[in-house]
């Protein structure tokens, strides 16, 4: 058997990253919301106006959803070491949009460089970070590898591998075992999650199951930064109750819209919000809407004071970036997507802080170990299919009384996991030696 040296595997990543150059140059301009970040996407603009003795602490967060997990560990990082700079970058607009709203006079934001060596080199040697954090799994070997040859610890926080990417990264394993061997800590959100990274090379003593930090996005610290949503803003009635559907696929809202039609035509009161997950579909999705016999309202399009006009059964389309985890804490019941068609499952936490139950399809593999919790809690409900879904939400409307003990299980759950962020918060410190930033 031929042994590949590390070297080989870093010279093909590389080569293919060269080949690929054209392709990735031409889809950055080609979209116009990643024009705006660009000359940071090449390393060429980093966060400015600090001297050269500031410490800077550098976090990485993909998106919205990666930013939103670790506002409460970004925040108590602030509060208990002000003096560090923190930087938090990510790959999205809609990422960027969030840490400036939710982060804000807290962290600067910036995109995260293409990981080619001369570009990540350059903005390393430019930012100067005491450490590097990134949240979930975002393993890009050049950058981790330019980190551990300049002695800066690398830690994989909130850290989770779906079963696609472990599959991937099995066929890669040496590779994979030389890219994880410049991690100096892994915080996990499962135990699953901790033995498919041993078993992809990372160092059984670096790893550590620690719980997913999404649990302390408690309602106290989630949505300062947002204006309050009330039951006025989607112009619900007293009598009406909202069934909430978030973060939903193609396919999966037509599985959803014909639940809905069974359920209101046996309760009136039922209303649905539709919330998709990529709020440009917004107009294809009021089409399909509409192709089911339902009105349409557009939460951008509504006042101030809520629609009053439209009454009786009415699908209300979530247009609207930030405002999907506070209505949770206003809907009946919860619909999570991604679940009833092969995505993986998104936040089932977010309505589950609020003790709303929350409906979901088979597919979670994203988020397994915090299904398997809320339906053994009794506060989750897990469906096959478009009946399953139509049965529940047709005995929860008939029943109150058990809606209200799912909502009291489904709140436990949350509580008896909360304290995720202070474990990882207190490894951190240890592994960059954030201690020694108090006297600064």
């Amino acid at each position: 058997m031929i042994r590949v040296r590390p070297e080989m595997w870093y010279g093909l990543y590389n080569a293919l990253l060269i080949l690929g150059f054209p392709f990735v140059l031409c889809a950055l301009l080609l979209k116009k919301r990643s024009r705006s970040g660009l000359l940071q996407r090449f390393g060429w603009v980093v966060p400015q106006g600090w001297g050269a003795r500031d410490r800077v602490l550098w976090v990485h967060a993909v998106s919205l959803g990666e930013v939103s997990a670790v506002v409460p560990f970004v925040t108590m990082i602030h509060q208990r070491y002000p003096t560090i700079k923190i930087v938090v970058s990510t790959v999205t607009e809609t990422g960027r949009e969030a840490v400036q709203e939710r982060l804000a006079g807290i962290a600067t934001h910036c995109f995260l460089p293409l990981d080619y060596p001369w570009i990540v080199n350059r903005f390393i040697n430019a930012l100067n970070p005491i450490g590097f954090l990134v949240v979930e799994t975002e393993l890009w070997p050049n950058l981790l590898r330019a980190l551990s040859r300049r002695g800066i610890p690398a830690v994989i926080l909130n850290g989770r591998l779906s079963s696609r990417s472990f599959v991937r990264y099995r066929w890669v394993r040496p590779f994979m075992r030389q890219v994880l061997s410049t991690v100096s800590l892994g915080l996990l959100q499962s135990a699953r999650d901790q033995q498919r990274f041993v078993e992809l090379g990372a160092p059984p003593d670096r790893v550590r199951h620690t719980g997913n930090m999404k649990f302390d996005l408690t309602m106290n610290g989630m949505f300062v930064s947002r204006p309050p949503i009330h039951r006025s803003t989607f112009g619900l009635s007293e009598d009406e109750r909202l069934l909430i559907a978030g973060s939903t696929h193609p396919v999966e809202e037509e599985i959803l819209l014909e639940s809905y039609r069974a359920v209101s035509r046996a309760f009136p009161h039922a209303i649905m919000v539709l919330a998709p997950r990529h709020i440009e579909r917004s107009d294809a999705l009021a089409e399909t809407i509409r192709s089911f016999g339902f009105p349409v309202v557009r939460r951008s399009r509504l006042p101030e004071t809520g629609d009053r006009e439209t009454v009786g059964p009415r699908v209300i389309i979530l247009d609207t970036r930030g405002e999907l985890a506070h209505a949770y804490g206003l809907a009946y019941m919860a619909f999570v997507g991604g679940t009833l068609v092969p995505v993986g499952g998104h936040n089932l936490l977010e309505p589950a802080a609020w003790g709303t139950p929350v409906c979901f399809g088979p597919y979670t593999d994203h988020c397994q170990e915090i299904a398997d919790l809320l339906v053994e809690s009794g506060g989750g409900i897990r469906v096959d299919n478009g009946h399953g879904l139509t049965e529940a939400l047709m005995k929860g409307m008939q029943d109150q009384d058990w809606v209200s003990h799912m909502g009291l299980n489904v709140r436990k759950v949350i509580d008896d996991n909360q304290g995720v962020v202070e474990r990882n918060v207190s490894m951190v410190e240890q592994v960059v030696g954030l201690s020694r930033c108090r006297s600064d």
